[in-house]
């Protein structure tokens, strides 16, 4: 049932769902060996603080990330939420714990020419053209749009956008849709690799298909860009992620508006959008590190 509430009404994706299962399953094992039994609802309902961290302890000792402990914290007070609401389980001192601090993460983008070479060379990886087609397409989606991988990979082909089309609705996290505009070389891609792929592409099925057929997976996009990061000499923070990462990261060296950016991204807060002016701000230090005088002094 709560697996169903974090689907249905939470909107969760598949993959945070499937991952919070593992979460709550880690969490209760700890606590059999914590009580010496597995725990019952009544035991759910009276754990502490100290238990509570006595969990987080244990994860610091397994080594775990602490974006993976984060993220577990996270599962389980979304699980408390949902017994809270549906009267079968409260717990107060969960609310109050501090989780781990995380790092500021800075993301990592590619210069504008590497982020351009790698959509002009992404399909001289294969020797059949359409798969260079699809890769070309799918990088442009990426650095040209703005997309994430996941949803890119998720576009059916009746969400494919026909030359001239100047915007393309898009899925993203939470199953928030917003609308981002096109580059008219992103149609025109999209449509070069319909024409010459060689399965069918029926409206309500995946866009992007394997060299079986099958729905395009994100680590297929992954391993062209490993191939690229050999080829054309790129740091080891290219991935599909970091072209979406320099579509920004150029939007604002530009002169692009914060706030355009974020609805551009599909970002819930301007906060993780911000981060951007942390990539902008290094590269200014970079460019003043080594060319002013009495930087070089």
């Amino acid at each position: 049932m709560w697996r169903s509430w974090l689907a249905d009404e939470k909107r969760a994706s598949a993959h945070t769902c499937a991952a919070y299962d593992v979460d709550l399953l880690d969490f209760l094992s700890f606590l059999t060996d914590h009580l010496g039994q597995r725990p019952s609802l009544d035991d759910l309902r009276g754990l502490r603080q100290a238990d509570f961290r006595a969990w987080l302890a244990r994860r610091t000792l397994r080594g775990l990330a602490r974006s993976s402990t984060a993220r577990a914290l996270s599962a389980l007070r979304s699980f408390y939420r949902w017994g809270s609401r549906t009267g079968r389980l409260d717990n107060s001192a969960i609310a109050n714990l501090r989780g781990p601090k995380l790092p500021q993460a800075v993301p990592k983008a590619l210069t504008a020419s590497e982020a351009l070479e790698s959509v002009a060379t992404v399909g001289d990886l294969y020797d059949d053209d359409w798969q260079g087609l699809r890769d070309t397409a799918i990088l442009l989606l990426l650095y040209g749009a703005g997309l994430r991988i996941g949803e890119a990979l998720g576009l059916t082909a009746g969400d494919a956008p026909e030359p001239g089309q100047d915007r393309l609705r898009v899925l993203g996290k939470g199953r928030k849709e917003r609308i981002v505009p096109l580059l008219a070389a992103i149609p025109e891609a999209v449509s070069a690799y319909r024409a010459a792929c060689p399965h069918a592409l029926p409206a309500d099925g995946p866009l992007f298909r394997s060299q079986r057929g099958k729905p395009l997976s994100a680590r297929r996009v992954q391993l062209s860009l490993q191939r690229l990061r050999g080829l054309l000499d790129l740091p080891e923070t290219a991935t599909p992620h970091a072209l979406r990462h320099s579509f920004a990261t150029h939007l604002l060296a530009a002169g692009g508006d914060l706030r355009a950016i974020q609805e551009l991204l599909g970002h819930a807060s301007l906060s993780t959008t911000q981060r951007y002016t942390a990539v902008d701000g290094a590269r200014l230090l970079e460019i003043y590190d080594s060319t002013h005088p009495r930087a070089r002094g």
